[in-house]
């Protein structure tokens, strides 16, 4: 007999309770992730785990559509910014940042349509939420160091305004090292030419 539930995820009352419920003893690789069906809208793959992120906040979204907007704008030709895509980092590890800018060519690569590899990213960008401050902080960025993603930038709010701690990879020792805490205004030349109001978050374009 099948196990049933009342909710979960995305599922309906009554449905089966699907096998990603219950991890392998080893944890789940990025090919099980990918042919999981029937997970929550932006779960991701961390250490073999899946992690559920909860329903993001209104300022988290603004926060994300004006990065989003203002970084594709800004960007040379040769690089876009995504948002909200999943990264294929390792063998048990696919997260997904909330933005990214990543090479025009991987862009506008028609397969894989529903992830990028490391090697793609020029920068990945958290938004910190509740529920994601130590994932945001300390596991997500020894992760994408390790994977030679040149940029990081955690993104946190400070009552209703954002402060941007902006990090840049170290090839010495792949640790991301700081170079700026920005407020109000996001100013710097890496990894290219950016200047970005963060007062303007929520407001039209």
């Amino acid at each position: 007999m099948a196990v049933q539930i009342s909710h979960y995820g995305g599922l309906m009352p009554g449905e089966p309770l699907p096998d990603w419920v219950i991890p392998p003893h080893e944890g789940f690789t990025v090919e099980d992730f990918l042919r999981m069906r029937g997970l929550p809208r932006h779960t991701e793959l961390i250490d073999g785990s899946l992690i559920f992120g909860s329903p993001p906040e209104k300022w988290h979204r603004q926060v994300l559509s004006l990065l989003r907007r203002e970084l594709d704008l800004q960007a040379p030709p040769h690089l876009r910014a995504e948002r909200e895509m999943a990264v294929r980092l390792g063998k048990r590890q696919m997260p997904e940042p909330d933005v990214l800018i990543v090479t025009a060519e991987a862009f506008e690569r028609e397969q894989p349509s529903t992830y990028y590899f490391a090697e793609d990213l020029v920068l990945a960008v958290e938004v910190v939420s509740p529920d994601s401050e130590e994932r945001d902080r300390e596991t997500k960025p020894l992760k994408y160091a390790k994977a030679g993603i040149p940029h990081y930038w955690r993104i946190e709010r400070a009552d209703s305004d954002a402060v941007v701690y902006v990090y840049e990879l170290d090839p010495a020792t792949d640790r991301y090292l700081p170079t700026g805490i920005f407020h109000e205004r996001l100013k710097t030349g890496v990894p290219f030419p950016i200047d970005i109001d963060l007062t303007a978050i929520g407001k039209r374009g």
